[in-house]
């Protein structure tokens, strides 16, 4: 079964900068669609970024022009590059495999914490 496995997190002030990477077991990175997601307390986990295997990116427009998502099938590996951070980003971030309804795949990894302090 797909894994994954999400890294980078940590405390940063707000405006800070953080790059999340998310491996993930096989090629899954380089034959499927992968999303990052987030889950702040008492939040639903959301969809942040997807990026295809064709390099099409999408973003909800709350990080857009903040955050890139990239990824490197060599690796097997997908980033998010976050950038401006602000208090609402505070959450935990996971990765997925997207199906065709931008709904996860696999189960999820233990995630990565991302806190911004004001």
């Amino acid at each position: 079964q797909v894994q994954f496995v999400e890294s980078g997190g940590g405390l940063v002030q707000a405006g800070g900068s953080l790059r999340l990477s998310c491996s993930a077991s096989g090629s899954t990175v380089s034959i499927n669609t992968i999303g990052w997601y987030r889950q702040a307390p008492g939040k639903q986990r959301e969809l942040v970024a997807a990026i295809t295997t064709r390099s099409n990116t999408n973003y909800e427009d709350f990080v857009k022009g903040r955050f890139t998502i990239s990824r490197d099938n060599a690796k097997n590996t997908v980033y998010l590059q976050m950038n401006s951070l602000k208090p609402e980003d505070t959450a935990v971030y996971y990765c997925n495999v997207l199906t065709t309804w931008r709904t996860p795949k696999y189960p999820w990894g233990q995630g990565t914490q991302v806190t911004v302090s004001s």
